[in-house]
């Protein structure tokens, strides 16, 4: 795998990134896909454990949500009667999520109506565990387990010398300001088939997510209601994702801006109404998060 000794960039690779990444976002990038597989909010449709039945319509939409929120890893849900049929047992004090489902009867036909058939649908409301709140259960893995990500040892030496607080687990990738702590999601998620890709995929969130922290109150205090107000939030996420570039361009894991950092701006730049110049402003404050990150590895 190649590494890099350098890890400050001259100050116009920033600019040449960045210039790549408008070049990207004008040329259009796409909708931006997220690096790992989340099995909650996957195209696997949500399924009852004891009939096989695939969940319809607004059911698939709430048990998805269910799933990202609860961070469940299997789309498998049952009532729990149904639980009980099959051996398994929801755990005590584990919350439901509803599901609708509708129940057909019959009536006379309204003679006055050509296309009346009396049949007649109510909906009744009924609430189902997911397979992660019960015991005596194990679900199918649908995906062999893939080995540990091969770590750059570059790359992992500029991240440990941050000292950051880095969790691993879990299918979501954040910084929580409130605990200073930095959480991926587990390794095996990331399952492009090329291990350099892979690799690349691991450190470009791990980096973004770094770059979140050094914007934190007591490291760079890094604001931008000031300009952006309202719309501060975007500007954030873009200024980490160009963190994101510029941090593993400058250690050699990639030559050049991947596709993915130019999808992922241009969906914070649509949501504020295309204002094309924002891309400048969080860049700025991106190229001082890449330096701050930087410095730990130089001291």
């Amino acid at each position: 795998m190649k590494t890099s000794s350098a890890l400050t960039p001259p100050s116009d690779i920033y600019q040449t990134v960045t210039d790549r990444i408008v070049a990207a976002i004008e040329a259009g990038a796409g909708e931006p896909v997220m690096p790992w597989h989340r099995t909650g909010l996957s195209s696997v449709i949500p399924i009852n454990a004891v009939t096989g039945n695939r969940y319809r319509g607004i059911n698939i939409v709430s048990l998805w949500s269910a799933a990202q929120h609860r961070d469940y890893p299997h789309g498998v849900w049952a009532s729990y009667k149904q639980w009980r049929e099959i051996g398994a047992q929801v755990r005590k004090g584990e919350t439901s999520s509803p599901v609708v489902f509708y129940k057909e009867f019959e009536v006379e036909p309204d003679p006055e109506a050509t296309d009346d058939d009396g049949k007649r649908r109510v909906a009744r409301a009924s609430h189902v565990f997911n397979c992660a709140q019960v015991d005596g259960y194990v679900p199918a893995d649908p995906v062999p387990p893939l080995p540990a990500i091969e770590r750059d040892a570059t790359a992992q030496a500029f991240v440990d010398a941050t000292g950051a607080d880095i969790g691993i687990g879990g299918e979501q990738a954040y910084y929580r300001p409130a605990t200073d702590h930095i959480q991926m999601p587990d390794e095996h998620l990331f399952r492009n088939p090329d291990t350099h890709i892979r690799s690349q995929d691991w450190f470009c969130v791990l980096s973004h997510e770094l770059a979140h922290w050094s914007g934190a109150k007591h490291r760079l205090d890094r604001q931008f209601g000031k300009r952006f107000g309202d719309q501060a939030y975007c500007a954030e996420e873009m200024c980490a994702e160009l963190t994101s570039a510029f941090t593993v361009t400058a250690l050699g894991l990639t030559p050049q801006p991947r596709v993915d950092h130019a999808r992922y701006i241009e969906h914070y730049l649509n949501l504020m109404k295309a204002d094309k110049s924002a891309i400048f402003a969080a860049a700025a404050k991106a190229a001082q998060s890449s330096d701050y990150l930087a410095a730990f590895s130089q001291g």
